[in-house]
């Protein structure tokens, strides 16, 4: 990568720069991973080997899962680790390389809420249509299309932060590298940056969330045709996602739309978002699915009474 700029390493704030906070914060965000990683591939696996779990719905889920992981991997592990040590080092190429991961994996996991809703309103709106508009071909196509998407999102943002002359501090007040702490420590105008940040990330976001948001009440509002046994089963469907949707987009929404002034806030709703929220998915989605429990503890009874056979075989 070529380097606008003198400065070939970044030093990270962090969370906090008190030691016993620092430790308490190691062990909450270990856990935290582990949870999500455990969670999300426990869903992932489950889908894989499910034979029921085919509908689109669960293909998307699918991609959910893999995009919470590596979402939450881009920031989690260094985060984790820097939590225990005295100066979080970061190396130029290292940082740009973490917005990359991170604009790459977030925008996905947008691209893929928003396929997650025009499923949803197919199926409840055409459902003798939906095997048709949604078919195997289709969503696969759609989720080509998702990455392609991310793909050239995170390429942009990139081309901006390589962009940026850095000739002052290599202090970064934050716990990763992403554009918005990275353009206070900027040695030029980056009012035009700042512009092309929020037109880039911010309107993928709000307008994201507004698709999003019309397409539930469009759904809510088609709902009255219906059998009480479909709305119960729609409604308890569609709370489901509109909770991941309001906990994942409320906080990127105010990352990236407001400007780049310091808030002290900045930081624990960034942890929220790429934390907290892939944490929070695997738990929002088993428990609130009837369906994919089922099949987990399918996927465990087969498990255990495997596990219990290779036992008894050995012994005799």
């Amino acid at each position: 990568m070529e380097q606008n700029n003198s400065v070939n390493e970044f030093i990270l704030l962090g969370l906090t720069q008190d030691p016993k906070m620092q430790k308490l914060a190691f062990v909450i965000f270990f856990i935290f991973y582990v949870g999500t990683v455990l969670g999300n591939l426990l869903i992932i696996v489950t889908i894989k080997s499910s034979q029921t779990l085919g509908s689109p719905m669960y293909f998307f889920l699918f991609y959910l899962s893999l995009g919470d992981t590596c979402f939450s991997t881009s920031t989690a592990p260094r985060l984790i680790v820097d939590a225990l040590c005295a100066k979080k080092i970061i190396s130029y190429n290292e940082c740009m390389t973490q917005i990359f991961a991170l604009h790459l994996f977030g925008a996905m996991e947008i691209f893929v809420l928003v396929l997650m809703a025009v499923d949803r309103s197919v199926a409840i709106c055409k459902p003798l249509h939906y095997p048709i508009i949604m078919s195997r071909q289709i969503c696969i196509t759609l989720i080509v299309l998702a990455w392609i998407g991310s793909f050239i999102h995170s390429i942009a943002q990139i081309i901006l932060a390589l962009r940026l002359p850095f000739c002052g501090s290599n202090l970064v007040d934050h716990y990763c590298c992403d554009m918005q702490p990275l353009l206070k420590l900027a040695c030029m105008d980056i009012y035009v940056t700042n512009l092309l940040v929020v037109s880039n990330s911010g309107a993928i976001c709000t307008s994201s969330f507004v698709i999003l948001m019309i397409s539930y009440i469009v759904i809510l509002h088609s709902l009255r045709n219906h059998s009480a046994e479909g709305r119960k089963k729609a409604l308890s469907t569609c709370t489901t996602h509109i909770i991941v949707v309001v906990l994942f987009f409320g906080p990127c929404i105010f990352i990236y739309v407001c400007p780049p002034t310091t808030f002290s806030i900045d930081k624990m709703v960034t942890v929220f978002y790429t934390i907290g929220t892939p944490f929070l998915n695997p738990l929002i989605y088993t428990l609130r699915n009837a369906e994919v429990k089922n099949e987990m503890r399918k996927l465990w009874h087969i498990k255990i009474t495997s596990e219990s056979k290779k036992c008894v075989e050995g012994l005799s």
